[in-house]
C-alpha cells in the first residue's frame, strides 16, 4: 500500500501536480515512521519476562585426607661392647752374677763344636779347608787345573758322531728359496757333547736352525795321553731346497 501511494505520488509529480508534492510526501513519511514503529515497538511490548536464572550450582572440591606419616625408622641396633682382656702381666727376668767366674768353659757332653770352616767327620787338630780323613799337618788339596781345549788335527783326531739331528729349514728361507751351507765352529766336552757353537761363515735366515741342529749333536769322548779332553772343531750344515 505504501509503495502505491509513492507510486501515485511519482506519477502526480510527472503529470504536473505540484502543488500536492509537499502534502503527500509528508503523509508517506507519517505512514513510515508509524510502520517503523509497529514493527519495533509492538514485539517489545509484548516480549514475555525471561526466566530467571537457576541458581549457581556451587560446586565443592573436598581434599582428599592426608596420608599418615610413615612411621619412624627402627633405633640402630647398641653396639656391642668388647671387654679387652688386660696383657698378662710382664715377669721381669733377675739376672744374678755368679759368684765365681769360671776360668774356662767347658762344651756339654756330647756337642762337638769342630773348627770353623772345617769338614764333617775331619779330625781333631786339622786345618780348614782340608779333607775328611786326612792326616793332621797336611796341606789342602786344590783342585786340579781346568784342561783346555785342543783343536782337531795331527795327533788329534776328529771324534766319531753318534747322534744326528736334522736342521729345520725355516718357512721364511723357504719361501725366499734360500739355501746354502753353513760353516760352524763347535767345542765338544769330554763327554762328547756340544757345548759351545760360534758361526764362521753363515747366511743370516739359516744361521738359528744351524745353530740349534749342532747343539744336539753328540760325538764319541777324545783321548789325550788316555784322558778325555775337550776338542774344538769346524762342521757344516747343508740347507738345499728340493
Amino acid at each position: 500500500m505504501e509503495r502505491k501511494l509513492f507510486a501515485d505520488l511519482v506519477e502526480s509529480d510527472t503529470k504536473g501536480h505540484r502543488p500536492k508534492r509537499s502534502l503527500v510526501f509528508s503523509i508517506s513519511v507519517a505512514l513510515h515512521a508509524a510502520g517503523l514503529l509497529a514493527v519495533v515497538i509492538v514485539p517489545l511490548l509484548q516480549a514475555q519476562e525471561l526466566p530467571e536464572p537457576a541458581a549457581a550450582v556451587k560446586a565443592f572440591f573436598v581434599e582428599p585426607a592426608a596420608a599418615p606419616p610413615p612411621p619412624p625408622p627402627p633405633p640402630p641396633p647398641a653396639p656391642k661392647v668388647v671387654q679387652q682382656q688386660a696383657p698378662p702381666p710382664v715377669q721381669e727376668t733377675k739376672f744374678v752374677a755368679p759368684v765365681e767366674v769360671p776360668q774356662e768353659i767347658k762344651p756339654s757332653a756330647g756337642i762337638d763344636l769342630g773348627v770353623e770352616g772345617g769338614a764333617a767327620g775331619g779330625v781333631e787338630g786339622g786345618v780348614a779347608g782340608g779333607v775328611a780323613g786326612g792326616i793332621v799337618g797336611g796341606l789342602p788339596s786344590e783342585p786340579p787345573p781346568a784342561v783346555q781345549a785342543v783343536r782337531v788335527g795331527g795327533n788329534i783326531k776328529e771324534p766319531t758322531k753318534t747322534k744326528n739331528v736334522a736342521p729345520v729349514y725355516p718357512d721364511i728361507a723357504k719361501q725366499a728359496r734360500v739355501q746354502g751351507i753353513v760353516i760352524l765352529e763347535c767345542t765338544i766336552s769330554p763327554q762328547g757333547r756340544v757345548t759351545d757353537v760360534k758361526v764362521l761363515r753363515g747366511i743370516p735366515l739359516l744361521d738359528q736352525a744351524g745353530i740349534d741342529a749342532v747343539k744336539q749333536w753328540q760325538y764319541t769322548p777324545t783321548l789325550l795321553n788316555g784322558v778325555p779332553v775337550p776338542v774344538i772343531m769346524t762342521v757344516t750344515v747343508n740347507f738345499r731346497l728340493n
